[in-house]
């Protein structure tokens, strides 16, 4: 007899272990590890993931797998040995490491139903459950699951009348379509023809496309080509002329694009240099980690094309990572440019279909390269030659729920087992990545020109302080005013970039300072203009705007803070003339919406975009001479030690979508912070001066890249609660580890509650600390109990990016 080992899809402790199933007889020769199965497990059935096969078990008895999900693996050998990785680095479940490397589509739906277990004991079942019962032998589970028949359903379980089935479903179907082809010869079809009466034009129609042309088509492409209904090719079908057959077809997000292809470009000498480390990896199949550091506009994308273009001659794979934000069109249109039919695109615009159907061109080896956001770096390749990471400094790379990885740290992991390189480009890297390029465990490659030797542009700092002195009190500075009117007189384009979203932060009463707050979170309410309601951004919590103070009565209730909306109104009250585009959360909402308003703004169809950080990073246009930032400082003030860091990086990337052709560029930032260093050094795009003051300023405090973190944050419904458990944790974790590991907590977070939720948190600052990953997961298990039966929750982020 062989076994199977299974990790079944049941996210706790106890089932975090591979279980014993026997293979029948008729799958013993087509499960292999890497295929999902459906198990019995307990009174159900579950989905399951078959890690190893063996052929005996320790266990005398065992249950059989129900059935298989897959005709060939849908994980890799490879992505089999990261899971194990995966779960020490992050401290997940092992089930939850395979959900993550697997589309949407390929996560199990279970669906529940009650099953008549005889017919002839209908009689015995409830009046009530009779009727249910009354034509069939199993109804969903929604049909019965409503107050009074509960219990009857209960009882009749009990007196096994009734049993409950799992049904376990594919969350998607693949996409089939109809073809219609001709079912006899040519000489039959033209016989048939003559016997015809002529008044059946669309009849002979489809006959003569078929006799001239006889290609199978697409029943929908048929009927709209010749204009013929359904019932006319169901005639000739059920006569046996033509015949149906299905066709399965991939979802194409991108078909109805024009995409041009492009060639290599003649390299600069600057980038002949950086790609040179690069190619010789390649060449000695040598595992390395390069930080190519080079400024706004200096070409980088161009070394990643033809570093691949060197892979795919040595007929391997690879993976081009890219913020989700920054993943426009222009990206996708680059590399389907120059690599065409074999590149696939992952990213959440798309649909689960679509997703799914990208996924499987990777899985059946149709591409060579993939283009995506963060979950891409986990492409089912067997044959990887080199992994990009764009604009690697980017937070989004880091998944903040569970599990919790950064891209960068499984792409380094990947490459480690396929001998290749890893490139991390930006133009302000992360201070961690640059130290590591500094100290020589990265190898740092620089580009430091613009690709046209075009300067970086011009930037401006306005003090808003000295403006509201001197009684400006708009949103414009006089100087943005100036340089506006000026880019609309000459038909140029201005990005105004505002560093948050909504229509205005909050909603104050002016006589007593009354904010209105998140009934459910410690946090204020963002007002929306477009449908006037106020909303939480953490819960999803809605009201109405309020006329009257709730607390005082007073009707001087008003606005603060400025949105897109209001400065896209602002905009149109002092420059009626100028075409506003708006891109945040509200206008890109909708599929294809991104795309759309960028190819608008492309063709010329508006002279200003307005926007959030969407608009920050990887736009080139030509005709963009002015960026404008209307609120610099909005990052600086949160509670987080990266806040300098993330303030410097996106005023760097706003400021390079300016001037980088033709045109010189021009920006204008806007801030209630001049003298704050981030400020004043992302207006000079000084970097490496803006990293030794950082770097000062991380050591003195005890912060990565000079020390490692771990942040524990437990909630939990009772505030008391919330702090005594915080507290033995903290407690248990200064005892555990070394004197040189710094615990601090119990604390309540920034935000100290969340949807009803009490929030504390402890965090761990230290150097080596071997002991860390056991004392973590000894926390966990003996909190289990509680998580499971109480609701309480304990998040572990062993690198954390987001302290809120």
């Amino acid at each position: 007899m062989t076994v199977a080992k299974v990790i079944v899809d049941v996210p706790a402790k106890q089932t975090n272990r591979p279980f014993d199933y026997a293979i029948p007889e008729r799958l013993s020769r087509v499960l292999m590890p890497g295929m999902r199965v459906i198990v019995p497990f307990g009174p159900r059935k579950v989905q399951g993931f078959v890690m190893d096969i063996v052929e005996e078990s320790e266990f005398p008895k065992l249950r059989e797998i129900s059935e298989l999900m897959d005709i060939e693996p849908v994980l890799n050998k490879e992505l089999l040995l990261l899971s194990d990785w995966l779960t020490e680095k992050t401290l997940c479940y092992k089930i939850s490491a395979f959900q993550v490397m697997l589309p949407p589509a390929l996560k199990a739906k279970y669906e529940k139903k009650v099953k008549l277990k005889s017919r002839s004991q209908l009689e015995q079942l409830s009046p009530v459950l009779q009727r249910h019962f009354m034509n069939k032998d199993i109804i969903p589970w929604e049909e019965v699951s409503g107050g009074d028949e509960l219990s009857l359903i209960q009882k009749a379980i009990a007196n096994d009348l009734l049993e409950v089935l799992y049904e376990v479903k594919e969350r998607i179907k693949k996409k089939q379509v109809k073809l219609i082809r001709a079912a006899v010869s040519k000489d039959k079809l033209q016989a048939y023809r003559l016997e015809i009466p002529s008044r059946r034009i669309k009849q002979l129609l489809l006959l003569d496309y078929f006799i001239a042309d006889g290609l199978p088509l697409e029943r929908s492409k048929l009927m709209s080509m010749l204009g013929v209904s359904s019932s006319v090719i169901k005639g000739l079908l059920d006569k046996g002329i033509l015949a149906e057959t299905t066709k399965e077809v991939y979802r194409d997000p991108y078909k109805d694009r024009e995409i041009i292809k492009t060639m290599p470009l003649e390299l600069t000498r600057d980038q002949a240099q950086a790609i040179q480390p690069i190619l010789s990896s390649l060449k000695e199949e040598k595992h390395d980690v390069f930080l190519l550091y080079g400024v706004t506009g200096s070409g980088k994308t161009e070394v990643y094309l033809q570093s691949i273009q060197r892979v795919l001659e040595l007929g391997k794979e690879g993976i081009v990572l890219v913020p989700e934000i920054s993943l426009t069109p222009q990206m996708v249109n680059r590399f389907k440019g120059r690599f065409g039919e074999q590149v696939a695109v992952l990213h959440s615009g798309l649909s689960v279909g679509e997703k799914y159907d990208e996924w499987r061109k990777i899985q059946r080896k149709e591409v060579k390269v993939v283009v995506g956001a963060r979950s891409a770096v986990f492409a089912p390749f067997e044959n990887l030659g080199i992994i990009i990471i764009d604009e690697e400094h980017e937070t989004s790379y880091k998944q903040e729920d569970n599990p919790r990885y950064h891209a960068r740290d499984v792409a380094i992991e990947r490459a480690k087992r396929y001998n290749c390189p890893v490139v991390l480009g930006s133009a302000t890297p992360s201070l961690e990545t640059f130290a590591r390029a500094k100290k020589g465990v990265y190898q740092l490659l620089t580009l430091s020109k613009r690709m046209n030797e075009r300067n970086l542009p011009h930037v401006e700092i306005v003090d808003m302080r000295e403006e509201l002195r001197e009684g400006n009190r708009s949103m414009f500075s006089r100087v943005l005013h100036e340089k506006l009117q000026d880019r609309l007189d000459k038909k140029e384009q201005t990005v105004l970039f505002l560093n948050k979203r909504g229509h205005s932060s909050f909603v104050m009463c002016r006589d007593c300072g009354y904010v209105l707050q998140c009934p459910n979170c410690d946090i204020s309410l963002t007002y929306h203009r477009y449908n006037q309601q106020m909303k939480c951004h953490y819960c999803g919590y809605e009201s109405i705007v309020p006329t009257t103070c709730p607390e005082c009565a007073s009707d001087h209730i008003r606005y603060f803070g400025t949105g897109t909306q209001k400065v896209e109104e602002e905009i149109a009250k002092i420059f009626p003339q100028a075409r506003v585009i708006r891109m945040d959360v509200d206008t890109t909402s909708r599929k294809g919406a991104h795309e759309k308003l960028l190819t608008e703004f492309q063709e010329g169809h508006a002279d200003i975009l307005l926007g959030t950080q969407m608009i920050a990073k990887g736009l080139d246009f030509p005709n963009i001479t002015l960026v404008g930032v209307l609120s610099a400082d909005t990052m600086l003030h949160l509670p987080d030690f990266r806040s300098s860091e993330k303030t410097f990086q996106l005023l760097t990337q706003v400021s390079g979508r300016a001037g980088r052709h033709e045109l010189a560029g021009e920006v204008v930032i806007q801030t209630y912070t001049p003298e704050h260093y981030s400020i004043e050094l992302a207006g000079d795009q000084d970097y490496d001066q803006f990293y030794q003051r950082e770097m000062m300023i991380r050591k003195i405090h005890k912060y990565p890249p000079f020390f490692y973190i771990s942040l524990i944050t437990v909630s939990h419904e009772e505030l008391m609660k919330v702090v005594s458990v915080t507290e033995k944790i903290t407690r248990y974790l200064t005892s555990r580890l070394s004197k040189e590991a710094i615990v601090l907590g119990p604390v309540a977070s920034p935000i100290p509650r969340l949807n009803n939720k009490y929030r504390y948190q402890c965090l761990i600052k230290y150097k080596r600390e071997p002991n860390l990953t056991d004392a973590l997961k000894a926390v966990l298990d003996h909190h289990q109990q509680d998580i499971h039966q109480s609701g309480l929750q304990i998040a572990i982020d062993k690198n954390p990016y987001i302290l809120m």
